[in-house]
C-alpha cells in the first residue's frame, strides 16, 4: 500500500468580477447586507456561451499537470466534481478529457455529484485508487458555473448573492513515504433534509411523493410531461432553494465533528493543524468553526470574500492559493473539510 500525495495543483477563476453593488442593480440588497451575512465582497462570473464547468476545469487541470511535472498523456484516471455540469448527461469527466486532448489514451473518467463536499469525496476516491496501486496519476477536478442557473431577482437573493464560478484541480500520485501525503479521509451523509438545500426542478421525481404539488405536475398516468412544466417556468421554480438557518446550524456542528474525527484517527489535536482549508460556504461558518477549534487566523485560509462559494471548486482553489502565498510548507499538517447539500460532509488530513 502506498500513500497518495498531491504532486501538483492549479486553479482558474474567470476574469469578470461581480461586486455586491453590481448585484444590488438586480435585487433588493446591499454591500453591507451581503457582507454582514456571508462575508462576501465579490465573486467571479464566467463568460456566457464561451466558458463552462468543463472549460474552467480544463484550465485548472492544465496547471495542475504542469505543476506535477508530467505530461497530460500520463494522466491515467479523471475524477470531476460539480453540481453545474455542462449537460444533464454525459458528465464533465469525459468532456474535460476531450478538452485536454487526451482521448487517445481512453482512460477512465467519473463524475462526483456531492455538491459542496464534492472535492473531499473525489479526493477520497482518488486516494483509494492510488493507495492500492491501481492508478499512478489521478486528476481530481472541482469546477462550477453557478452564474448560469441563479435567480437574479429579490426572490432569489438569499441564494444568488452567495455563489460564484471557478475551478480547481490536483494531481495525486503515489509516495513510498508513509509519513507524507493523504493520511486519512472521512465521508458522511444524512439525506433526511435533502430538499432543504436543493435544486428540485426540473427533475424526474414527479413531485407528488414529496408533497411538491405546487410544481404543477400532471396527475394522470400518461407518459411524458412531468420533467418540466410551464408552471415551473411561470412561477420561477427552476432555481436552487436553501433553508439558510438549518444549513448554518447543521454545518457548524458537522464541520468540527468531522475534523476531530480525522485528528483522532491520526492521534493529533486541533493545535497540531498548520493550515485548515474549510469549504468556502459562508465566512461566518468558517469563523465559528475556527473559534470552536481554538485556531488562530494564521491556521485558517479563507477566500470566500473575493470568490464567493464555488462549492466543489472552493477547497482546491483555496488550497492552491494558500500554497502559492507561502502559507503551506513541507511537513505541515493540512486539514480539508466540507459540508453541503445532501446533507453530505467530509474531511481529509494531509501531511504536506
Amino acid at each position: 500500500m502506498y500513500n497518495s500525495k498531491i504532486a501538483g495543483m492549479g486553479y482558474y477563476v474567470p476574469e469578470k468580477v461581480v461586486t455586491n453593488d453590481d448585484l444590488a442593480q438586480y435585487m433588493d440588497t446591499s454591500d453591507d447586507w451581503i457582507q454582514e451575512r456571508t462575508g462576501i465582497k465579490e465573486r467571479r462570473y464566467a463568460e456566457k456561451h464561451k466558458e463552462t464547468a468543463t472549460t474552467m476545469g480544463a484550465e485548472a487541470a492544465k496547471k495542475a499537470i504542469a505543476d506535477a511535472g508530467i505530461n497530460k498523456e500520463d494522466v491515467d484516471f479523471i475524477i470531476f466534481a460539480t453540481l453545474s455540469p455542462d449537460y444533464f448527461f454525459p458528465g464533465c469527466g469525459v468532456l474535460v478529457q476531450r478538452e485536454l486532448g487526451i482521448t487517445d489514451t481512453e482512460v477512465g473518467a467519473i463524475d462526483i455529484r456531492n455538491q459542496c463536499s464534492g472535492f473531499i469525496y473525489s479526493l477520497s476516491v482518488a486516494d483509494q485508487f492510488v493507495k492500492t496501486g491501481m492508478y499512478k496519476n489521478v486528476l481530481v477536478i472541482g469546477a462550477e458555473m453557478h452564474s448560469m442557473g441563479l435567480d437574479f431577482n429579490t426572490r432569489g437573493r438569499n441564494v444568488t448573492v452567495i455563489f460564484g464560478d471557478g475551478a480547481g484541480a490536483v494531481l495525486l500520485q503515489p509516495t513510498e513515504d508513509n509519513s507524507k501525503g493523504v493520511l486519512t479521509t472521512h465521508l458522511h451523509s444524512n439525506g433526511t433534509n435533502a430538499e432543504e438545500l436543493a435544486m428540485i426542478t426540473p427533475g424526474s421525481h414527479g413531485g407528488y411523493h414529496l408533497g411538491l404539488e405546487q410544481f404543477g405536475f400532471p396527475e394522470d398516468d400518461k407518459p411524458g410531461g412531468i420533467y418540466i412544466t410551464q408552471k415551473m417556468l411561470d412561477d420561477h421554480l427552476i432555481y436552487p432553494n436553501m433553508n439558510g438557518p438549518l444549513v448554518f446550524k447543521t454545518a457548524v456542528t458537522k464541520f468540527p465533528e468531522v475534523i476531530k474525527e480525522a485528528l483522532d484517527k491520526t492521534n493529533h489535536t486541533a493545535a497540531d493543524i498548520d493550515m485548515l482549508i474549510p469549504h468556502q460556504a459562508n465566512l461566518r461558518i468558517s469563523q465559528f468553526v475556527q473559534r470552536m477549534l481554538g485556531l488562530n487566523d494564521d491556521q485558517v485560509h479563507n477566500n470566500i470574500q473575493k470568490y464567493g462559494n464555488t462549492t466543489a471548486a472552493s477547497i482546491p482553489i483555496a488550497l492552491c492559493e494558500a500554497r502559492d502565498e507561502g502559507k503551506i510548507k513541507e511537513g505541515d499538517l493540512v486539514c480539508l473539510a466540507a459540508f453541503g447539500s445532501g446533507f453530505t460532509w467530509g474531511s481529509a488530513l494531509i501531511r504536506w
